[in-house]
């Protein structure tokens, strides 16, 4: 299959620069190790949160993915790969993972920006808004599965209970 080459005459600006002016504004704690690399660490409802950003210029593309404060027993993967499939049959956009390297699940999504002239704040809101809704939303799943000794369709359906009011 050939691919057709065509030659951008756009400027692409990096995006982790309006998302660290973002995160600032909110005052995430953040570590900007390269240009195009950013580290954030978040405290959502249930759990510490951190997300990584790259920017990838030759692709157009920026990769984001928000890792879970939650370690995954080796005894448990098998368990929690069921979850993540069904989990991810309910996503529009992006997909949850188990990350090999820390066996945390993490939420992944790659927005890509060829052919624009660049991101704009609400898609960077859109995207973290999104990626943090969706960790909270399916956080008590993998709860339910690793410590309240749920199955995998059991622990989406106590997830997924919509509480009415407070308590």
């Amino acid at each position: 299959m050939a691919l057709l080459r065509v030659e951008s005459t756009q400027t692409r600006h990096n995006p982790i620069d309006m998302l660290e002016e973002l995160v600032a504004v909110n005052e995430w704690r953040h570590e900007r190790s390269a240009d195009e690399e950013m580290v954030v660490e978040f405290r959502g409802q249930w759990c510490e949160y951190r997300m990584f950003f790259v920017w990838q210029e030759d692709l157009g593309a920026l990769y984001f993915s928000c890792l879970f404060d939650m370690k995954i027993p080796a005894g448990k993967r098998l368990l929690v790969s069921e979850l993540l499939a069904m989990i991810n049959e309910r996503l529009w956009l992006g997909h949850f993972d188990l990350s090999s390297e820390e066996m945390s699940p993490m939420y992944r999504h790659t927005v890509l920006l060829r052919g624009t002239s660049g991101i704009v704040a609400e898609q960077l809101e859109d995207l973290l808004e999104t990626a943090i809704g969706e960790c909270e939303r399916f956080y008590p799943a993998f709860q339910f599965a690793l410590w309240g000794g749920k199955k995998p369709h059991e622990a989406m359906e106590a997830a997924m209970l919509e509480t009415v009011g407070e308590a």
